[in-house]
């Protein structure tokens, strides 16, 4: 018998570790992907650069995260295994695309919407996590990203 060992994809996979953590890792790896948004924003770029920076990551992010998950789940030996995690920071960054410099009160906004368009899955999320491999594990994350980003922005043009 072989031993399996963790490899990058494994890393990635479970976020450096986030997923490993013993409460709610996927509340932990939507902590990492605001994280990356909250760092991105430090890079001082404009708003363009900013809209820019932020999808290229998420683009690279979502494409390493696909390969990873799919790997992961011959590792663990189960279909969305809960370590996995870099669904949750991706879809926590789809969620920032249009505010990639947002203040903490958005930021924070963002990180509840997105958590809780993620637990419950409204159409199309729930059938795109059915997708097999890492394709599915990823996509119902981008989806309730993208019903986050909506209301984010639909809440910004009836603040300002």
């Amino acid at each position: 018998m072989t031993e399996r060992r963790a490899g990058p994809a494994i890393w990635i996979a479970t976020a450096c570790g986030a997923g490993y953590f013993p409460i709610a890792p996927g509340t932990a790896g939507s902590l990492v992907g605001v994280a990356v948004v909250a760092a991105l924003a430090q890079l001082h770029l404009t708003r363009l650069g900013s809209i820019a920076a932020l999808a290229a990551a998420t683009l690279v992010l979502c494409a390493a995260g696909i390969w990873a998950a799919g790997e992961a789940e011959r590792f663990f030996g189960r279909t969305d295994p809960g370590a996995v995690v870099i669904d949750e920071v991706v879809g926590q960054m789809v969620t920032f695309l249009l505010l990639p410099q947002a203040a903490w009160k958005w930021l924070l906004g963002g990180f509840l919407l997105f958590r809780a368009f993620d637990i419950v899955k409204p159409f199309p999320a729930r059938q795109a996590e059915r997708i097999p491999g890492g394709w599915g594990i990823m996509l119902d994350d981008v989806v309730a990203g993208a019903y986050s980003l909506c209301v984010l922005a639909a809440a910004g043009l009836v603040i300002h």
